[in-house]
């Protein structure tokens, strides 16, 4: 497994104001829209994607339960694409947190400043910052990535 070293803070400084500029919405399953409508996916693709950090890209459609009825790693493996797990250290701004919900890894969030993570959260019904181990989250298991392009820019 390859160590993935820190990303420039331009870079972070860049997602994470992207990031925040979500708060609030509203969360909408396969939503994409600022203000209106995202889901935790697109919220990773729109967020690092305006940032400079990813190549624009749609992972749509995927089904809303998906990881209630099937094993297959559907959102972990778009990340995949684009990210390599973090297995040393604390995570780091900027970091994605992909939680398993159910039977697969397809909840994703953006660490702010450890604990501390943004992401378009069902529960509340929008884009929030809480604590990366508090409430229905706390007791699945995570990963940490780290977008690739990040440390190459």
């Amino acid at each position: 497994m390859t160590h993935i070293t820190h990303m420039p803070q331009e870079l972070q400084d860049k997602v994470l104001a992207q990031a925040h500029r979500w708060l609030g919405t509203p969360w909408h399953h396969e939503g994409d829209v600022q203000g209106a409508g995202v889901d935790c996916a697109m919220l990773l693709v729109r967020v690092f994607a305006a940032a400079g950090a990813i190549p624009e890209f749609d992972p749509r459609p995927y089904p809303m339960d998906h990881m209630l009825h099937s094993g297959e790693e559907r959102f972990l493996g778009w990340l995949e694409k684009h990210a390599d797990p973090v297995t040393v250290g604390e995570p780091q701004p900027a970091d994605v947190l992909v939680y398993r919900v159910g039977r697969c890894y397809s909840h994703g969030a953006i660490v702010t400043e450890w604990p501390y993570i943004i992401h378009a959260f069902r529960d509340e019904r929008a884009v929030v910052v809480t604590r990366f181990d508090v409430g229905r989250l706390a007791s699945k298991p995570y990963k940490v990535m780290r977008m690739r392009a990040l440390e190459n820019l």
